[in-house]
């Protein structure tokens, strides 16, 4: 193992993680806030009205970034989550179940910002389309794997439970991003892929841009405050946590 890794892998440890996250966070918090900023001004002010959705287009800086975060967080969810089942790993298993609020809150962002942006375009709120069903089930998804975190009392037994339900669930989020490819569906197709030029104007592609990494850290933000709240209810009774808590009184 490297030097590098060493030093990476020592973040595995509480304390230690605990003090890093404390020093990341107001860091992110403040990106937050600045990207949040500048991504609402150019959305709601400088970029021109869609051609043929006119300003109901504009509600896409909320839902696409969110959308993707959902999708995201549920995979990185499931990957901490095998960690921690497979290497016992403390750290990986505080991560995945800090994770799973904020990417529910994503894929609800998603879900309700599509809905309001369904209504003037396609008549209704709700329709049960492939890419809307399975972004419903990764909710569910969610819920399901807080609901089995909170209904078992043994922490280890709760934490092995949630993490197999967080694997088994990973294949839904191939079936939402290919949906649309898939099955003859409502939703539109991908605006932005990895191989072809964006088919949208710069001004927005860049707005697009700037909201995703605006909920990129808040996700981060978000999570790190969740997981050192996780650690310190889980290492209460150890002494380096009653010397933080201290020093930070």
């Amino acid at each position: 193992m490297s030097e590098r890794s060493i030093q990476w892998f020592r973040f595995t440890a509480p304390a230690n993680f605990y003090d890093l996250a404390g020093r990341l966070i107001p860091w992110f918090a403040a990106l937050t806030v600045a990207l949040f900023a500048a991504g609402l001004y150019l959305g709601l002010v400088v970029a021109p009205p869609d051609y043929q959705q006119g300003d109901s287009y504009r509600i896409m800086y909320i839902h696409v970034p969110t959308a993707w975060m959902g999708m995201f967080l549920y995979v990185l969810m499931a990957v901490y989550a095998a960690i921690g089942l497979i290497w016992r790993i403390k750290m990986a298993e505080i991560m995945a179940k800090a994770i799973a609020p904020t990417g529910a809150l994503m894929t609800f962002f998603a879900l309700w910002t599509g809905a309001l942006w369904g209504r003037p375009t396609w008549g209704v709120f709700w329709v049960w389309d492939a890419r809307l069903t399975s972004m419903l089930i990764l909710l569910f998804l969610y819920l399901g794997y807080m609901a089995l975190h909170a209904a078992i009392d043994d922490r280890q037994r709760a934490s092995n439970a949630s993490a197999v339900l967080a694997m088994v669930g990973v294949v839904n989020v191939p079936i939402i991003y290919f949906s649309v490819q898939w099955w003859n569906t409502l939703h539109q197709g991908a605006s932005i892929t990895v191989t072809d030029a964006p088919t949208m104007a710069t001004i927005m592609f860049v707005t697009l841009l700037i909201m995703t990494f605006a909920c990129w850290m808040y996700s981060i933000a978000v999570v790190l405050a969740r997981a050192r709240i996780e650690v310190l209810e889980r290492e209460r009774k150890a002494t380096w946590v009653k010397q933080r808590l201290e020093a930070e009184t």
